[in-house]
C-alpha cells in the first residue's frame, strides 16, 4: 500500500527524528526503525487500530511516546499527523 504524508506530518516526523538524534544517534535510528515498522502494521492491518472519529484512526509507535494518525483511503494510506500522544490531542484535526 502506498503513505501519502500530510506536509505537516512529514514535517513531525522530520522534527520528531531531529530530536531524538540530538539525545543520541541510536536513538534517532531507533525511532525511524519504530515507525518504519508502525507503518508495516498499518500496511497489513489498516482497519486494525483505534479508530477516533470518521475512518481517521491512531497506531501507537512502540517504544516512543508517538502515534501515527492515518486515514484508509482504499489504495493507499494517508498520514495525517506524527502525534505525540501526550500534548494537544486534536491539533490535527482539520488536515485534510
Amino acid at each position: 500500500m502506498l503513505f501519502e504524508f500530510h506536509p505537516k506530518a512529514q514535517i513531525e516526523l522530520q522534527e520528531a527524528t531531529t530530536y531524538y538524534d540530538s539525545i543520541s544517534r541510536d536513538l534517532g535510528d531507533a525511532f525511524v526503525k519504530s515507525v518504519e515498522k508502525t507503518l508495516k502494521r498499518i500496511d497489513s492491518f489498516p482497519d486494525a487500530w483505534t479508530l477516533m472519529f470518521g475512518n481517521v484512526r491512531r497506531c501507537h509507535i512502540d517504544g516512543f511516546p508517538y502515534g501515527i494518525v492515518y486515514r484508509n483511503q482504499g489504495k493507499h494510506v494517508q498520514v495525517l499527523a506524527i502525534m505525540h500522544l501526550q500534548r494537544k490531542p486534536n491539533y490535527w484535526i482539520d488536515r485534510n
